[in-house]
């Protein structure tokens, strides 16, 4: 019996809801922490991004 979990795919408008939301708390600088998850971020909005 398989445990896999699908990973869920959220559209590019979500993404970048969180992006936004990530340059709101950083107050407009990220930190070494917060910049990795924006790049994270930038990555997984490519993707779901339509072609």
């Amino acid at each position: 019996m398989s445990t896999t979990v699908e990973p869920t795919v959220r559209t590019a408008d979500e993404v970048n809801e969180e992006i936004r939301a990530l340059w709101l708390r950083s107050g407009g600088t990220l930190s070494g922490e917060q910049r990795e998850e924006y790049q994270r971020l930038v990555l997984e909005w490519a993707a779901a991004a339509p072609q």
